[in-house]
């Protein structure tokens, strides 16, 4: 399964990979040392607690690996005038301006007003044009956002 990112979900993606490969477990490692230093391994609560960091950061590290296989930059055409994924927009709905961009789902973080192309809004907009108006089916109803701009 492709999965479609901007560029910089994509330098997110790496950068996260980097800091857990050369950083993070480094850090462990040490901590694993120090602990076994302590002596008897049964019973030593710092050396379980490293232990279970390093399995988590070694599973993060293997997702982030197979994220990057399957993950495209996408494409941004300046020719089109429509909106597209990575486009930054500003919709009015229900009498409020609302800026959007809209990412991949890897990248979506609704609480940064990154929607992804997947979701109803997303999907919707996508394709549409300033002065468009679009329908979107949400769980409060039928709403109406109309495109003020595409960045």
């Amino acid at each position: 399964m492709v999965r479609i990112v901007t560029q910089e979900g994509l330098d997110k993606i790496k950068f996260e990979l980097e800091e857990r490969i050369n950083s993070t477990r480094k850090t462990i490692a040490k901590a694993i040392k120090e602990a076994k230093e302590q002596g008897d391994l049964s019973e030593n609560a710092e050396y379980s607690t490293a232990k279970g960091e390093q399995a988590e950061n070694e599973q993060r590290i293997a997702e982030l690996e197979g994220l990057l296989k399957e993950t495209k930059v996408v494409e941004h055409d300046n020719n089109d005038s429509s909106i597209q994924i990575g486009d930054r927009i500003t919709v009015k709905a229900q009498g409020k301006e609302l800026d959007f961009e809209i990412v991949g789902s890897n990248e979506a973080d609704p609480s940064s007003n990154k929607i992804s192309n997947e979701s109803p809004i997303g999907s919707a907009l996508l394709g549409s044009v300033v002065n468009d108006s679009v329908d979107v089916n949400t769980p409060v109803g039928v709403v109406s956002y109309k495109i003020i701009s595409i960045n």
